[in-house]
């Protein structure tokens, strides 16, 4: 029978892909069309309802359920205009992806008559199975219950899918004794606790900032192939990477992919996907050819990151979803295709004031110098302090993959915020003294607006091995994974720097109170704060083994793998910084650190199967195929009574396929039996490590030899498609 392989590259040249998509329409006539916007809330609510939404969005005031019941009228009333007839409560479970249970508006009263209803109790909270969704212990299978409760920051959505739309209402998903069971929960407490905490400093500055907003401008980049070769890898299929697939002749060695001209097929399945996302309120900006072959980014306008990160994980949806229509697969994975560049999820981070100042852009004055000084200190100081934790909130079976290779940061949590800022920081600490002093007020007025920001935001070199970057007027967190859900690593982020701003107001409040000027106690706690933590700051390759060593010798610290790096969750720091600033209780920590395990363990555990079921159904059945042609061959030539020679090139190829049959066959047996072992082990956290010591060691080794097999055996007889036809095949 013909391999799914063959068929996928018969139907590819046989049937090609229509890529004609309709005129490009003005983003503006769509943009928002599948929202409720305030725009559209202000001409759907009464006054009365408009300003309780508008207070709740913007002062996180709770909304009464009569207010409830009109906004959720006025939120029906526009859903029916557009054809919607079911809703559901839209959330982001610890499974990495989201989840939905759909509901109709329709109903029966109880004298038989049909109505189509939607109250506020059904808008505000709805009832999930808890127990069927990732824990971490706090729910046990009998304990059912669980809640979703409406987060009013995030407006609500139409989501299209063919001719059927259902009304989307963000929520967050709690469970029935109160503990968060979601990503969205910590990330708005988090949010919560930064505005607060960076209000009060900010005020040293501007009496009037009453809010500070975390905004995130993240870059999702992902690769596209043909979806009949997808289908073809069961690998792909079911781990989103290739566990085995010789490197192509061709890679990324040119350099020739990186912003050149996009594919047609996949550009216009790029427009096809925009154009879904602008109607969802996803304001995409950017797109481009990423640097290795079939790979992609885009990347949108900065949002509130609470915003942001709905529109994230609502676009990898829509994506998925699009490709179809395209016949393409997307691939999220941190690392599909070994020997090229993975893929990451850049996280641009910065705070804004509601008085419009970017708290992380240099200023044109000294006080605003000073202002942003202290909050670029602040964040210094706090991944310097909470380095394990940060590190920790990117943790993934996928990531540990692409870290610190190709392009991807090292697992070594450092900063780069480049040479003139550096200056900058070394002067004050060269310059003030034990004390800051009335004549090192000059400080004060370094004219750092002439220099640093043109030259930050211009002309600054790009450090892509550094995993935290200063890029001007934000900071980068590169390191990432590509298919993560933004909300741990900006609610960990936000919870740092919520604390670290604590901390920092205590000390200053402090020495005013002896009697120093405020501009003084500032920059001497701002000094203090560069003489901690500059040992984070790193300007040079993060990939040299140079740099690793240094690094040991700083005491920075070094988790290359998930299971060890997710310690820091549970760690006292981590536990009293969430616990005080209300984010997670300790249970929570807890539950998630034994959630991540959890889930680190399935990922290696699937892996480990679908290698085995490939080598043993796909890979050997092909070799043993390829090595009796050859001894059928070689046979042939000998009754002949031709002489050795003139099978010597069969036979030794004969031995190559016979050799990697044997050891690919042996060591797949011995991998079966670390993932038994491991099994056995009951503590979670001992097997994680049991998995990532002692049963992912064998991947590459058997990959090594599946590879081997792939050069050797005839093309015909290969069954997996190939790195070549998947990466460059359009």
């Amino acid at each position: 029978m013909e391999s799914l392989r063959l068929k996928a590259l018969d139907s590819l040249f046989a049937n090609p892909v229509d890529v004609n998509v309709e005129g490009s329409t003005k983003i503006t006539t769509i943009f928002g069309e599948n929202v409720f916007t305030l725009k559209k809330a202000r001409h759907y609510l009464s006054d009365e309802a408009y300003k309780s939404l508008v207070a709740s969005i913007n002062s996180g005031k709770k909304i009464d359920r009569s207010m409830g019941n009109q906004i959720a009228s006025g939120i029906k009333a526009w859903a029916e205009s557009r054809g919607v007839t079911h809703f559901t409560h839209w959330f982001q479970p610890l499974t990495g992806t989201t989840a939905e249970k759909h509901d109709s508006f329709f109903t029966i009263k109880g004298d038989g008559t049909p109505i189509e209803q939607f109250d506020g109790d059904a808008l505000i909270q709805q009832e999930p199975d808890a127990s069927s969704f990732p824990s971490g212990g706090l729910r046990a299978t009998f304990e059912a219950r669980g809640y979703t409760a409406w987060d009013p920051t995030s407006p609500a959505f139409i989501f299209e899918v063919g001719n059927g739309k259902t009304l989307c209402i963000p929520t967050i998903f709690v469970s029935y004794t109160g503990e968060s069971l979601d990503a969205k929960t910590p990330l708005l407490r988090s949010l919560d606790a930064l505005n607060k905490s960076a209000v009060a400093v900010a005020q040293y500055f501007d009496r009037n900032v009453s809010k500070v907003t975390a905004t995130l401008g993240w870059e999702q980049e992902y690769f596209v192939i043909d979806a009949g070769l997808a289908n073809s890898r069961p690998d792909l299929v079911l781990t989103g990477r290739t566990v085995f697939g010789h490197s192509s002749a061709k890679g990324q060695q040119l350099e020739d992919h990186y912003f050149g001209s996009i594919p047609e097929r996949v550009y216009a399945f790029m427009r096809d996907f925009e154009e879904e996302a602008y109607k969802l309120g996803i304001p995409l900006r950017t797109r481009h050819n990423e640097v290795a072959p079939a790979q992609f980014e885009c990347a949108p306008i900065f949002e509130e990151a609470g915003v942001a990160v709905d529109h994230n994980i609502l676009l990898m949806d829509v994506m998925n979803r699009v490709a179809k229509r395209h016949k393409l697969a997307v691939l999220f994975h941190e690392k599909p295709f070994a020997g090229i560049n993975g893929s990451g999820k850049h996280n641009n981070w910065s705070l804004s004031t509601d008085t419009g100042v970017n708290l992380l852009a240099p200023g044109k004055t000294p006080k605003t110098n000073l202002m942003f000084l202290t909050f670029f200190v602040n964040v210094i100081k706090a991944v310097h302090d909470y380095a394990p934790l940060l590190r920790a909130s990117i943790a993934s079976a996928g990531n540990d993959h692409r870290l610190g290779a190709n392009e991807a940061p090292p697992a070594i949590i450092s900063i780069f915020i480049g040479k003139f800022l550096t200056e900058v920081l070394q002067e004050i600490k060269e310059r003030v003294g034990d004390n800051f002093t009335e004549q090192d007020e000059i400080l004060l007025k370094l004219d750092i607006h002439k220099t640093i920001p043109e030259l930050l935001l211009d002309n600054t070199d790009r450090n892509r091995t550094s995993p935290f970057a200063f890029t001007g007027n934000k900071f980068e967190f590169r390191a990432v994974g590509s298919s993560a859900n933004c909300a741990i690593p900006m609610a960990v982020l936000n919870a740092i720097m919520a604390k670290t701003l604590d901390r920092f107001k205590e000390e200053v409040d402090g020495l005013i109170e002896k009697g120093e000027k405020k501009e003084v106690a500032i920059m001497e706690v701002i000094k203090k704060y560069i003489v901690d933590a500059e040992k984070v700051l790193f300007e040079g390759d993060g990939y040299s083994e140079e740099w690793h060593a240094e690094a040991a010798r700083r005491g920075l610290p070094n988790l290359p793998t998930t299971p060890l790096a997710l310690d820091a969750y549970v760690e006292e720091a981590a536990l009293e910084l969430f616990e005080s600033l209300h984010i997670l209780t300790h249970a929570e920590s807890e539950a998630r650190h034994e959630i991540m395990l959890e889930s680190y363990i399935k990922r290696v555990q699937i892996e480990g199967r679908i290698m085995g079921e490939l080598v043993t159904s796909h890979i050997l059945p092909a070799a043993v195929k390829y090595q009796n042609v050859l001894i059928e061959n070689i046979r042939g030539l000998k009754e002949l009574g031709l002489s050795s020679e003139t099978y010597a090139n069969q036979l030794q190829i004969l031995e190559k396929i016979t050799k990697h049959i044997n050891e690919g066959a042996d060591l797949v047996e011995k991998m079966i039996q670390a993932r038994k072992k491991a099994n056995a082990v009951e503590n979670t956290r001992d097997k994680a490590i049991a998995y990532c010591d002692e049963v992912k060691p064998y991947f590459d080794k058997i990959r090594y030899h599946v590879d081997k097999l792939e050069l050797h055996i005839d093309d015909n007889f290969w069954p997996l498609p190939k790195y070549r036809e998947m990466l460059f095949l359009r």
